[in-house]
């Protein structure tokens, strides 16, 4: 009878145990992965449909990793669950070439509705580039980092095949188009290799082992159908993000959900009754937090005295300047204002007399004794560049008059950082008017042709007429200024160089902005009239597209607007690229001269700085153009 109970029990306890087992499978959320080889597999990465999270599949084959792009499949180097990343081996060149081997499938794209992107710690290098790279926001100069890694490599193809006289670029990944996408292709650079958290400083026989480095976003809680899926931490609920109607496994309280490891974790409290730490710990913070402020304060002392010196200096710089602002180079001579009449015309930079700010330092709206609206350039103080600029910008206008261009009414040397005082033009930028900012109306296409004559006519000025000649060096849709007339003015010559007459051309470091530079420049830093022409171009398709010179929001070839438009042209389709509010009802006439100024655009932008026109004849080609339309205009 002892023996029967026994049986009975033990026949309970097993029962009870297969259900314990049944219950804690059911309720286990979806476990880590086996390893692959000897490699592990982490939470939330998945190899095969029972484990991991099926959004993060990646794939073992013959103990290795592989991670599959839209495209391509590439090995996985390194996975690193605590940060969430991995990094995989990008494509190889083809033996004895400078070309990757997934050039045939256009690189790396990764599937955007996924949760894996391309981080910012890649540095990419592209090789074996045509000219239209030179026209991106990519660094294609001679100083390029590629250029060091193809003359300093051990890599066969890459300093043999990649070398000469090849373009190559250097590029930072992981920004808005390229946070899914390393493009190579025919008509752009048709080889690349990518270096993770890459050390500048470093020889290149030091750097690390070509790679390309992903990050996942953290998996959500698991998704349920009932309580059953979910462990004893979670209920099972409604996602209140989701429209489908889907549930996912709720952390309890108490619990917090660790995308590490895809569990609810407890989250730990301290059960010291008597407090967390001793008072010998305390002591010790106490110690090393008294020694740190006090290092602080010893740093922040050394930096405050630094930043003293430095104004100091810059004060002794500007005073030996005066004599500079006051007699300009044989121009018109600034009236100088003093700090009280700056101060009392500006409410003493009050906040909303602000007008706008950039690395020069602010522009502030005054208003001076007698009524006249001004607009007020100040140097950031203690800032060399921008109190440069400013100096250089009152010794330029000084010598210029021309009613397309900005004028200079005086200059303000009282105050602690240099001051320039300009006429006010009132309607904002040409940017802001093509851009559709707050109060401006939709330009029309007549008074889009006026204002690109009216440009052009003040630099033919600057290039001709100016003893010598001036070189704007940053011509732009934001400095160019409009009126209550909409008449433009060429504003903002921190920039500016004079040119001397018996030079053909100005060696200087590249400076303006992106997507206005002149490859030439940009590539030998050689400066001349010409590279406000391209410049100049870029605007005429901002007039014609309505577009920015670089928009991310594009696709990736066509970031650049010079580089978008020029493929249109070759593909004769210029017309598309036209704003389409121009061409909803505009005559035969009027489309044809939108034609006629892109293709103009597309003088200016030449690449060899010889075949592109001069601004005289850039001005006297739209003035010919506006005769066009205004002769048909009057035939109607």
């Amino acid at each position: 009878m002892a023996s029967a109970s026994s049986s009975h029990s033990t026949r309970l306890l097993l029962l009870l145990s297969i259900l314990l087992l049944l219950s804690f499978a059911l309720s286990v959320p979806p476990q880590r992965c086996s390893d692959c080889g000897s490699t592990p597999v982490p939470y939330p990465l998945s190899t095969g449909p029972n484990c991991g999270d099926q959004l993060y599949k990646i794939r073992c084959n013959a103990g290795r990793l592989f991670f599959d792009s839209l495209n391509n499949s590439y090995p996985i180097i390194s996975i690193s669950p605590d940060i969430q990343r991995l990094t995989i081996q990008p494509a190889l060149f083809l033996p004895n070439t400078c070309i990757s081997e997934d050039l045939s499938t256009e690189g790396i794209h990764l599937n955007p509705e996924l949760p894996f992107n391309i981080t910012s710690s890649n540095t990419v290098l592209f090789f074996n580039c045509t000219d239209i790279l030179l026209r991106s926001p990519l660094n294609c100069t001679s100083t390029s980092l590629c250029h060091t890694f193809v003359n300093e490599t051990a890599d066969a193809n890459a300093g043999v095949a990649c070398g000469g006289s090849q373009i190559c670029c250097t590029f930072k990944a992981g920004g808005s188009s390229t946070s899914y996408q390393i493009h190579v292709r025919n008509g752009g650079c048709r080889a690349y290799r990518s270096f993770v958290n890459l050390d500048y400083s470093l020889p290149v026989n030091r750097w690390p082992q070509p790679g390309l480095e992903l990050q996942w976003v953290s998996p959500r809680e698991n998704i349920c159908g009932s309580q059953s899926d979910c462990d004893s931490d979670s209920t099972c609920g409604p996602d209140p993000t989701s429209t489908n109607g889907v549930r996912r496994c709720f952390c309890n309280s108490g619990f917090n959900w660790d995308p590490i490891v895809g569990v609810c974790a407890q989250v730990l409290k301290c059960q010291d009754p008597h407090g967390c730490g001793s008072n010998r710990a305390g002591l010790i913070a106490g110690l090393t937090t008294g020694t740190g402020v006090g290092l602080i304060v010893a740093v922040f002392g050394f930096l405050l005295y630094k930043r003293q010196q430095h104004i100091k200096e810059a004060r002794e710089r500007i005073a030996r300047e005066r004599e500079l602002i006051l007699n300009s180079g044989g121009g018109k001579s600034a009236k100088l204002f003093s700090g009280k009449e700056i101060k009392r015309a500006t409410n003493n930079f009050s906040a909303d007399r602000l007008l706008g700010a950039g690395g020069y330092g602010e522009v502030y709206k005054g208003i001076l004794e007698d009524g006249t609206i001004v607009a007020i350039k100040c140097a950031k103080l203690g800032n060399t560049k921008g109190t440069d600029q400013v100096l250089n910008e009152v010794r330029i206008l000084c010598q210029v008059n021309h009613k397309n261009l900005v004028g200079i009414l005086g200059c303000c040397i009282e105050l602690e950082q240099p001051l320039l005082v300009y006429e006010y033009v009132q309607n904002g930028t040409l940017l802001d008017h093509l851009q559709g900012g707050p109060n401006k109306k939709p330009l029309s296409w007549s008074s889009r042709l006026h204002i690109a004559h009216a440009t052009a006519e003040g630099l033919a000025y600057l290039h001709f007429s100016a003893l010598p000649p001036i070189y704007h060096r940053d011509v732009k849709s934001s400095n160019i200024l409009l009126d209550k007339k909409m008449n433009a003015k060429v504003a903002d010559f921190g920039l500016s160089r004079l040119a001397h007459t018996d030079l053909s051309h100005i060696s200087t470091c590249a400076q303006g902005t992106l997507g206005y530079l002149d490859p030439e420049y940009y590539r030998n830093y050689q400066l001349t009239d010409k590279s406000d022409v391209y410049s100049f171009g870029v605007v005429l398709l901002e007039l014609l597209t309505s577009q920015c010179a670089i928009d991310f929001n594009r696709p990736q070839d066509d970031v650049n607007l010079a580089v978008y438009v020029q493929r249109l042209v070759e593909e004769e389709r210029l017309i598309d690229a036209v704003d389409p509010m121009l061409k909803k009802g505009a005559s035969k006439m009027e489309l044809e001269t939108m034609k006629a100024l892109g293709l103009l655009a597309m003088g200016c932008l030449e690449e060899r700085r010889q075949n592109r026109p001069s601004m005289k004849e850039v001005a006297e080609e739209i003035q010919y153009i506006i005769s066009i339309a205004t002769a048909k205009a009057a035939e109607e």
